[in-house]
Parts: structure tokens; sequence; C-alpha cells
């Protein structure tokens, strides 16, 4: 494994940030997981640039300087000698003094913003055993719900303990995923991949942040790098993409449904909970989806 911290190499061991880093003190920062496959990472630029308009968007830090990032990961990921890898780049807001406040001491508005701490992480890349996708896996629903008032719902932030507990959760009752819903009650994501629902050969999508029709609230939904790229693929096969506020009744009417994210890439699903998905099989398109993305 390699990592790289602020401009420098250092071992695994010594990896580390200081105490009143931002990210361990507040959880404030955003990360991006991408998949290297050949030496080359994919997506690269989607994520990159998906991780600079949040920061920026969330006043975290702006400009976000992509082209020096994209550097260091290819640095990073040359030094690990690893052809296949995960990558992981964290940013946060850094150290922020104690105690954390908005104003100085003299009460003259905000510090000094802090110099942003970057880490970039390489390692193997996670292993899932063929039956996952032979078979497809099941999924639960996640007791929390995503809420489209929250301005950091719909970014990949550090706060990601809700999402890894529901995972966790789903783990206990034979499942691999939880589906997230919104507090209205439509469909929004599963806690760590997108959802696609498929309904008489045509693709439905909850609206991801960005996608909204005009005048809608907001959507708590994460715009997925795998997910756009499937939607790309079926779009040029000719296949039609409905992107909808989508209810439990669509999910349980759904043919299929498939979940994408940048480590598994296609995830069939053929049971929610105790609901039998289409024929309880993975489906026709999440095969011909998952063969695209393995080429």
């Amino acid at each position: 494994m390699t990592a790289w911290i602020n401009g420098s190499f250092v071992e695994d061991a010594e990896a580390r940030v200081g105490l009143f880093d931002a990210g361990f003190q507040h959880g404030i920062g955003l990360f991006e997981t991408m998949l290297a496959r050949e030496g080359a990472v994919l997506d690269f630029e989607a994520h990159l640039e998906r991780m600079a308009a949040s920061a920026r968007d969330l006043r975290l830090f702006d400009p976000l300087k992509i082209e020096p990032l994209a550097e260091a990961v290819q640095q990073a990921l040359a030094k690990s000698g690893m052809r296949d890898a995960r990558v992981r780049v964290t940013l946060t807001a850094g150290d922020m003094g104690r105690p954390f406040a908005g104003a100085n001491a003299a009460g003259q508005g905000a510090p000094p913003a802090p110099t942003p701490t970057v880490a970039i992480h390489v390692q193997p890349p996670t292993r899932y055993p063929d039956e996952l996708f032979e078979k497809g896996v099941g999924v639960s629903v996640a007791e929390n719900r995503a809420n489209p008032l929250d301005a950091f719902a719909g970014h990949k932030t550090l706060m990601y303990w809700p999402r890894i507990a529901a995972v966790q959760r789903a783990a206990e009752v034979g499942c691999a995923e939880a589906l997230w819903f919104t507090v209205t009650n439509h469909l929004a994501s599963g806690s760590v991949s997108s959802v696609f629902l498929v309904k008489d050969g045509t693709l439905r999508v909850p609206f991801a942040r960005g996608e909204e029709p005009e005048g809608a609230m907001r959507a708590p939904v994460l715009p997925g790098c795998t997910r756009a790229k499937v939607i790309m693929w079926a779009e040029g096969e000719g296949r039609a993409v409905e992107r909808a506020n989508l209810t439990v009744d669509d999910v349980l009417a759904a043919d299929e449904i498939f979940l994408t994210n940048s480590s598994w890439g296609v995830l069939p699903v053929v049971r929610l909970e105790r609901h039998e998905v289409g024929d309880g099989k993975p489906g026709a398109v999440a095969r011909a989806m998952r063969t695209r993305w393995l080429a």
C-alpha cells in the first residue's frame, strides 16, 4: 500500500493527520474512491471534477486545482507498483485550531482559512465473489432518510457513519446493501451506490443532485460516476432512460433492480427484503451493463 499526504510519501505505519484536523474533529471533508485497472484510473476526471464541485459548493475550498491533484494520484499509483488498485483521495479543511470557532478571538469575522489536508491512499482492489454477480444480491430498506433540505446531501462528505451503519444492519439480515428513501418517501440511492430500476425495458433512476426539474426541491442523491456511464451506454444503445421521483411501489413493480458504484461496477439485485425482484435472477439489462463495465 502507498500513502501520500500533503505532498510527501509516507509509510503506511506513519500515515497520520493532526489531532486538530477538521476531518478528525468535525468530519469536515470530502473523499473519492476510484478504481485503477491496468495502470489507469477509471472515470478519473469525473471523480476529481465532482470533488472540486463539492468543495466549491460546500465552501470547503475554492478553487480545488484538479491538475496537480491528478498528477499526485498518478504518482501515488505508480509508486505503489500496482496495475489494479483501489485509490482513495481525502480532502479535509486541515488544522482548524482549538477550539473550532466561526470567529477569531477579537470577534472580527472568520479566522484565516487553514491549509487543507490532502491524502491519497493506494491499496489492492476489493475482490468480490463472482457469485454476487451471477446470482445477484438482496437489499434492505435503510431506517434513516435522505433529506432534500440538507445542503450536504448528495455530496461525498466524510459524514458517512449513517451510511456505513445502514450497510452493517443490512448484512445482519443477509443483504448486501440498503436502499435509502427520502423524507418524502421517494427512492434516493443505496448506502454506497446508485440505484437503477428497469421496467418494460426502460431504465428508471431517481433524480441526482443537479438533475432536478426547474423549481423542484434539491435532490439529496450523489451523481454517481458509474451511474453516469451506465446512463450513457443505455442511451447509446437506444434504451429509454427516465429520471423520476420513484416510490416504493415503483421499486416493487420493477422487472429488474441493479446498483452501481466505482468498486463493484454493476451489481444485480434479486431481492428486496422478502420481495423477489422479477424472476429472482439477474436481469438482461443488468447483465448487459455489467458486461460493458467489465470491458
